[in-house]
């Protein structure tokens, strides 16, 4: 007899604890539960440990995570008739659950067929090609419009993302061929503008060259200018130079050493090839000299020897009429000067070759 209430007492203490099990509800920290007892709705069961009737109870646990829901794809007809396939993703949170449960039949369902059906309904509203360009327009307005349908389920709207917009075969080979057509054109314009740009650049190189050009031979003939001034110069100095030693060596001779001279010069002249012979002075007076000198005549005139101070007087001071004589350290600091000018103008010329070179890299 004392086995099987010993039996009995063990049966019973494991349903105590089998009801006292299924009273006990733990509820994750990301879900909350809707507690119905006997079908009435009793209250939201929040994260935790939860103790609910063992018996004639439901527990619906729902999940308040962003849930990710994908929209099917579909055709839809756009505003300037261009079957287009579209899919989607929609981002959602359940921040009602008893509003979740309650309202809806299945809110993950209900959501998507009305994702689908205002896709359809944005994208009929707008053209194919601002439909590829604006898709954050078009997430936006249906997140807006879904957002606002589900409120009363209890389920916002997080986020709606186009994945894919598919032009239909016919479509999408036209908007290929526009598209090449556009490459082609905007291709065929940037060759025109090179064109453009290659044309400019060499007339402006062909400018500058002849600039240059023009530059160096006007460098040249000042240079030339220069040099054939100082030739010039420098020889009119050496003749004065000359013929101021000239003049002090035949200061002191007398006319009977002129006389002798002007016979030698004489003999020299007939020493030549020349059959023809001009005398660029008078004759007869050379004889007469001569006679003189070798005592022919009775008397011989008395000539004074010219001095440097006659001189001077006829003519002027030495240094008045031969001007500054250049000595060979001017005429080298001359050069020197002409070189660094001319080293400057080719720095110049080099510099704006760079500059053009530059230019021409650059474009």
């Amino acid at each position: 007899m004392m086995e099987w209430i010993l039996l009995g007492g063990i049966v019973l203490f494991i349903f105590v604890v089998a009801i006292l099990a299924k009273a006990i509800v733990i509820i994750k920290p990301y879900e909350e539960g809707i507690y119905i007892f006997m079908g009435t709705f009793k209250r939201v069961l929040k994260p935790g440990l939860s103790f609910v009737s063992p018996v004639f109870r439901q527990i619906i646990i729902v999940d308040e995570r962003v849930q990710t829901l994908d929209v099917p794809r579909q055709e839809v007809i756009t505003k300037d008739n261009s079957p287009t396939n579209v899919d989607a993703v929609i981002y959602i949170k359940v921040v009602d659950p008893k509003k979740a449960v309650f309202a809806v039949q299945n809110y993950k369902v209900a959501t998507v067929l009305l994702a689908q059906t205002n896709l359809r309904s944005v994208i009929g509203d707008m053209e194919l090609d601002e439909i590829l360009s604006n898709r954050h327009v078009i997430n936006t307005k249906l997140r807006d419009e879904l957002d606002k349908a589900t409120d009363p389920w209890g389920v916002k709207v997080e986020s709606v993302e186009i994945k894919e917009v598919d032009p239909v075969g016919t479509v999408k080979k036209a908007m290929e061929e526009q598209t090449s057509a556009e490459r082609e054109r905007r291709a065929a314009i940037l060759r025109a503008d090179g064109k453009r740009r290659s044309a400019i650049l060499e007339a402006e190189g062909e400018k500058r060259s002849a600039i240059l050009k023009a530059e160096g031979f006007k460098q040249a003939k000042i240079l030339e200018a220069e040099g054939e001034k100082t030739a010039t110069i420098l020889r009119s100095q050496g003749n004065a130079q000359k013929l101021r030693i000239l003049s002090l060596g035949a200061a002191p001779l007398d006319h009977k050493a002129l006389t002798v001279l002007s016979l030698d010069a004489l003999k020299a002249m007939a020493n030549g090839k020349s059959t023809k012979i001009i005398f660029p002075f008078e004759i007869s007076r050379l004889v007469e000299g001569a006679a003189e000198y070798l005592g022919a005549s009775t008397k011989i005139p008395d000539r004074p020897v010219n001095t440097m101070e006659n001189l001077e007087k006829i003519v002027g001071k030495m240094d008045e009429v031969l001007g500054e004589i250049p000595n060979e350290k001017t005429i080298k600091e001359e050069l020197k000067k002409l070189e660094e000018e001319e080293r400057k103008v080719d720095e110049a010329e080099r510099k704006e070759l760079e500059e053009i070179n530059k230019t021409t890299k650059s474009a």
